[in-house]
């Protein structure tokens, strides 16, 4: 196993762009989307009722060395403070597999 730090951004549609050309110019080597998020948070309820997708919220969750930690806060601060957004960054440990020969 080996020590990743993950982070998880939930943001605008709009701003995925923005999102994702930081996460490369940060170093952050892959990223998985998830589209039409719903839930609810201290600034309130977020529905999936609305018909624009421009609307939408969208969930980025990326693994990246620990390493990178201070590259990826100086370049996504900024975006997420211009833009808005909820981010979080947590430790996780990455399983890595062997391919079975035989």
């Amino acid at each position: 196993m080996q020590s990743v730090k993950r982070i998880e951004i939930i943001a605008n549609y709009v701003e995925l762009g923005k999102i994702l050309q930081g996460l490369e110019r940060a170093g952050v080597p892959g990223h998985t989307v998830i589209r039409d998020v719903a839930g609810k948070s201290t600034r309130g309820t977020i529905t999936d009722d609305l018909a624009m997708t421009m609307l939408d919220n969208i969930y980025v969750i990326a693994f990246f060395p620990p390493d990178k930690i201070n590259t990826v806060l100086e370049v996504m601060r900024p975006i997420l403070n211009k833009f808005g957004g909820t981010c979080f960054i947590s430790d996780a440990m990455e399983l890595r597999t062997t391919k079975c020969v035989g």
